[in-house]
């Protein structure tokens, strides 16, 4: 009890002041952010977005589904964690691993194994976080989503214009623009579990120049034993206009040094008080470095009163080193992974009157480096010493064009298509074949002979948006995604297999939806249907084949509705089904038209919001996550969980801010992740109920 009392003592002391602030304070916090205007009385179909066509345009003109969340909306989320931001997006979820870890879902279940990441675009500012064939599963912690400008979310296949890994969906974190946001601020953030966070942002603004630099540095102590993680992220950014020419230069550097508590073991351990603490793997960590920097130019050509072209190239470089112990793994091997990247996008696109068209050519050269090694002996066909130890050089060119037709007043159709061909030259450092000694037949690990693999695929898209009226958009669209195979899934085998012949993973997509408002009422609702072949999976032989085939239906509804200028209803949530399309070796039982597992029917996220006065904003939120199956055979399950969050923000004056948030408002317990593996139940733990203040001094 005395507990419950003091994690509510802050929400009382802020809902006071909520009530005792003067109206001259109220008045004057009107210039620093006027939620209302941009929450309640926003047209959600006038938001515009970059994501869906590499360019700015409106939302009602995409046939993609596509959500954003703002700047605002992240200022209030203030969010620990990306999964906490995703869970806002209809048929997204980001399962927390323990720290910053992750898994991440879009139209999908929740994936794993070496091949996951590719399921999925993670970008900033359009660039890939990281090189197709190299990414990670917890890429987006390379990412300052924490300081973004907006995030962009597409559900759905996007690699017409993304190329290899748009698949099952795109996430984009977009950065500030300081020409429009030349705001800067320092903030410190206190919470449950010895976290804390310092934040800052600075900017200088003229004519034709912005600069801005803004970044952070978090410490967690962990809520498991011998956990918690220290990171640090760090922005810096030049802008530049003077007439149809404009630049922009970024450099983001971020690190993560944590230490990683592991699954905890037996049906229902999340609900037990001393196992929730407990950590399994007290020697797991993480140790990730990533930098990248690009310069995007753009400048508008032959502008006349209906028409114009535009050219835009985009150079970047990008690094990533990376350092963890296999802690779920019995044995728990050492890998090092790294790799350098240096790219180019260009896009020329020209609108008309009635047709508009861009196309351009993204290339990018990649050398990859992966070793694993093992200090203790597991068993003779796990030994100790050197698992693997390679080097990939990666060449890809992708040309595209894509076309937008007004057909009528009313009628927008697209096309487009896209040609991918991707090449790995692989270069084995250590003996081919076995890593065991050479009368053990069964060894875990094969080091195939030096290869150079190439994969080409061509993307089509076709999609048409009728405005019914002003208050109603229709939208369709027939596309496919793609993946190349990862270079673990080619390169790091296992059991004997000494080549794996794997073709690019292939999704086709067909989905409708309709955008519009009716009186008070926004809304978006879209229906999906996605048939995925060549999917690459370790069969239970411990080896990669890339025969399966799933199917994904789904509905996914966005909702709005505004009482009045003060309160608030928003809802975004998911129906979907995930199934097996043929016997997968997965099992040794049929599993044809099966559940695949970690993929929940229905998810949920309601949020009840209060503005009482511009500068002062609470949310309810309401997470609600459905039941989902742990294995193929669909013989173990998680029951799901519903949790409750409230946050607060306050403006004292024009420069001081005050926010609380208070996450797992009823103290449920719950697991954040639930797995079945190695004959028994796994767990990552969630939190208990946890309590952030933050402090944000806004700058002149």
């Amino acid at each position: 009890m005395n507990v419950f009392v003091h994690a509510w003592r802050p929400v009382c002391a802020l809902l006071l002041a909520t009530a005792l602030i003067p109206a001259s304070a109220q008045e004057s916090a009107q210039g620093n952010d006027d939620r209302t205007a941009q929450t309640a009385k926003g047209d959600p179909l006038e938001v515009i977005t970059v994501s869906a066509s590499r360019q700015a345009m409106a939302l009602k003109d995409t046939g993609m589904s596509l959500s954003v969340v703002a700047e605002s909306e992240l200022n209030l989320l203030g969010h620990q964690h990306i999964n906490q931001t995703v869970a806002r997006i209809p048929g997204g979820w980001i399962s927390r691993g323990n720290g910053q870890e992750h898994l991440s879902a879009l139209r999908s279940p929740v994936l794993t194994g070496a091949g996951a990441c590719g399921a999925f675009f993670m970008a900033e500012d359009g660039i890939s976080l990281r090189a197709p064939g190299f990414c990670n599963v917890n890429q987006l912690f390379d990412a300052n989503t924490e300081q973004a400008g907006r995030i962009e979310v597409i559900r759905g296949p996007g690699s017409v214009l993304y190329g290899a890994n748009a698949v099952h969906g795109i996430i984009n974190i977009i950065s500030p623009d300081f020409f429009d946001s030349p705001t800067g601020y320092i903030s410190q953030e206190i919470g449950s579990e010895d976290y804390y966070r310092s934040s800052f942002r600075a900017s200088r603004t003229g004519e034709n120049h912005a600069f801005g630099l803004y970044g952070n540095v978090s410490h967690d102590g962990g809520y498991q034993a011998n956990s918690g993680f220290e990171q640090q992220k760090a922005n810096l950014v030049h802008q530049y206009q003077l007439g149809d020419l404009s630049v922009k230069t970024m450099f983001s550097a971020s690190h993560i040094n944590q230490q990683t508590a592991g699954f905890i073991r037996g049906q229902n351990a999340y609900k037990d008080e001393t196992l929730r603490r407990s950590n399994p793997n007290p020697e797991a960590f993480r140790d990730s470095h990533a930098w990248r920097m690009y310069s995007r130019l753009e400048w508008t050509l032959d502008r006349t009163q209906n028409s114009h072209s535009q050219v835009t190239i985009t150079p970047y470089l990008r690094q990533t080193r990376m350092e963890f112990l296999q802690h779920y793994l019995p044995w728990q091997s050492l890998e090092e992974n790294s790799h350098k990247s240096i790219g180019v996008k260009t896009l020329y696109s020209r609108s008309g009157q009635d047709i508009g068209w861009h196309s351009g050519l993204d290339a990018e050269l990649t050398r990859g480096e992966l070793t694993e090694t093992q200090p203790e002996a597991f068993s003779a066909n796990i030994p100790r010493g050197d698992h693997y130890d390679y080097k990939v050089n990666s060449r890809s060119i992708s040309p595209f064009v894509d076309i937008n037709w007004q057909a009528s007043t009313k009628l927008i159709l697209n096309a487009g298509v896209r040609y991918d061909h991707i090449r790995y030259d692989y270069n084995n450092r250590l003996s081919d074949g076995s890593a065991c000694e050479a009368q053990i037949t069964n060894c875990r690990f094969i080091r195939p002979t030096d290869q150079i693999r190439s994969f080409g695929h061509w993307s089509p898209r076709l999609g048409l948006v009728y405005a019914a009226n002003k208050q109603l958009s229709l939208y369709s669209e027939l596309s496919q995604g793609f993946r190349a195979p990862h270079t673990s899934e080619l390169f790091r085998l296992q059991a004997g297999q000494q080549s794996a012949d794997l073709d690019t993973e292939k999704l086709n997509s067909a989905q409708f939806g309709l955008r519009g408002s009716f009186a008070k009422l926004s809304y978006d609702l879209s229906l999906y249907h996605m048939d995925k072949s060549r999917f690459i999976f370790l069969d239970t032989e411990r080896q990669y084949v890339g025969n399966g085939k799933t199917r994904h239906s789904g509905l996914e509804l966005s909702l709005i509705y505004p009482f009045n200028d003060q309160w608030r209803l928003s809802f975004a949530g998911s129906l979907a089904r995930h199934k097996y399309a043929n016997d997968l070796q997965l099992s040794n039982n049929s599993i044809n038209n099966n559940e695949i597992d970690t993929a929940p029917k229905y998810m949920g996220n309601t949020r009840l919001s209060w503005t009482p006065a511009v500068g002062m904003h609470w949310e309810l939120e309401w997470l609600h996550l459905g039941d989902y199956y742990l294995d193929p055979e669909n013989t173990a399950s998680y029951p799901g969980h519903d949790l409750f969050h409230l946050r607060g923000q306050v403006s004292l004056g024009d420069r001081l801010e005050l926010s609380l948030r208070l996450l797992n408002l009823f103290d449920k317990d719950y697991a954040e992740r639930a797995d079945f593996a190695f004959g028994s139940y796994r767990y990552f733990v969630g939190h208990p109920r946890s309590l952030y203040l933050t402090v944000r001094y806004q700058l002149g």
